[in-house]
C-alpha cells in the first residue's frame, strides 16, 4: 500500500453509520416533533336506526395528562370549536399524580356539552417507570405497589363540573339535541374491571326504548370480549381507546402491538366488528398522550375522532 493512501472505510461500517443515523432521525422525529402534532380525524358512517337524527360525536381517549403539557391543554380546550352534539371520553385521561389539574384547564371549554367518560387503569393508578421495549413483548401488567390517583376527584369535576355521565358497568338515557340516545359502557377490561354481566339488567332499567333511539357502546380497553358483549347487547356502534394506535408504528405497515386481542389492523381508525349474526362500526381512537415515561410518537399522531354516525337507509 502506498505511504499516505487511505483504506475506504468497510460496508459493513457504512451500513451501520446509516442505521444508526436512521435511528437518531427516527427518535428526533418521534419524540420532538410527532408527539406535538394534535390531528383531529373526521369520519362518518351510517350506523344508527333508520329516522335516527345525526349524531356527532367528539371522542377523546388517552390524554394521559401532566399538568406541564400545556400544547396538549391548549389543543384539547380547542376541540370546543367543533361544536359536537356529544362527547365520549373512553379514559386513561391522567399520567401524573397533578394530572387533574392540565385535566380542569384542558376540558374546561367542553363544559355543557353531554359528555360521558368510562375509566382506564390510569385514572386509578400512575405510570411507573419501565423499559420501553416491554411493550412490544404483548399486553402489559399490573403493577404490584401502584401509586393511586385521585380518581373521585377527576369523576367529580367530569360530573359536576362539566355535566358528565360515568359508563363505567352502567348504562343511560341522554338527550342529545332534542332527541334521546341510549349508551353503556365498562371499566377498564385490561385490568379486568369489565362487569359485562351487569350491563343487561341496566339496560333493562332505563325502560322501553323508542325503535329511532340510537345506542352506543363504550369501552376503554376494546378486548374482542367486550366487542362481542357489546355487539350482543344491541350497541348500535362501538368507541374504544387504550391502543394508542400502537404509538410507534412502522410506515406503510401500521401497528406492531396493540396492548390487547384486537387485530393490529383494527389498532387505531373507523373498522367494523361483526358477532351474532350483527355488524356495527368500530372507532378505536389512536388518543392523544402517552406515558410520561415513553414520551413518543411515530407514525402515529396524536388525534381526536369527529365520528358522524347517520342513520342506515
Amino acid at each position: 500500500m502506498r505511504v499516505g493512501a487511505h483504506r475506504a472505510p468497510h460496508p459493513a461500517l457504512i451500513a451501520l453509520g446509516a442505521v444508526g443515523a436512521a435511528g437518531v432521525a427516527a427518535a428526533t422525529w418521534g419524540i420532538g416533533i410527532e408527539r406535538y402534532l394534535f390531528t383531529v380525524r373526521e369520519v362518518s358512517a351510517a350506523a344508527l336506526p333508520s329516522g335516527a337524527a345525526p349524531l356527532r360525536i367528539l371522542h377523546i381517549s388517552d390524554a394521559h395528562m401532566a399538568p406541564w403539557q400545556h400544547r396538549k391543554q391548549d389543543w384539547l380546550a380547542s376541540l370546543a370549536e367543533l361544536r359536537p352534539d356529544l362527547i365520549v371520553n373512553t379514559g386513561d385521561n391522567l399520567g401524573h399524580a397533578n394530572g387533574l389539574d392540565g385535566i380542569r384547564r384542558a376540558f374546561e371549554p367542553l363544559a355543557g356539552i353531554p359528555g360521558v367518560f368510562v375509566h382506564g387503569s390510569n385514572d386509578v393508578t400512575a405510570p411507573s417507570p419501565r423499559n420501553p421495549l416491554r411493550y412490544f413483548l404483548g399486553p402489559s401488567k399490573k403493577h404490584h405497589e401502584p401509586e393511586l390517583l385521585d380518581t373521585e376527584a377527576m369523576d367529580r369535576h367530569f360530573t359536576d363540573d362539566l355535566g358528565w355521565t360515568s359508563l363505567n358497568n352502567a348504562a343511560a338515557r341522554l338527550t342529545i339535541a332534542g332527541s334521546p340516545v341510549d349508551l353503556f359502557g365498562v371499566n377498564d377490561a385490561h385490568r379486568d374491571w369489565d362487569r359485562l354481566d351487569v350491563l343487561p339488567a341496566a339496560i333493562d332499567g332505563l325502560g322501553p326504548r323508542d325503535a329511532s333511539t340510537p345506542v352506543l357502546g363504550v369501552t376503554h380497553a376494546p378486548y374482542q370480549r367486550v366487542l362481542n358483549g357489546f355487539t350482543d347487547l344491541g350497541a348500535d356502534a362501538i368507541l374504544g381507546g387504550h391502543t394508542h394506535g400502537g404509538q410507534v408504528c412502522l410506515p406503510g405497515y401500521g401497528a406492531l402491538v396493540a396492548n390487547c386481542d384486537i387485530p393490529l389492523k383494527q389498532a387505531k381508525g373507523l373498522s367494523t366488528w361483526s358477532h351474532g349474526g350483527r355488524t356495527v362500526p368500530l372507532n378505536v381512537s389512536a388518543g392523544c398522550g402517552h406515558s410520561i415515561y415513553a414520551p413518543v410518537r411515530f407514525a402515529c399522531r396524536p388525534e381526536a375522532t369527529l365520528l358522524t354516525l347517520t342513520a342506515r337507509n
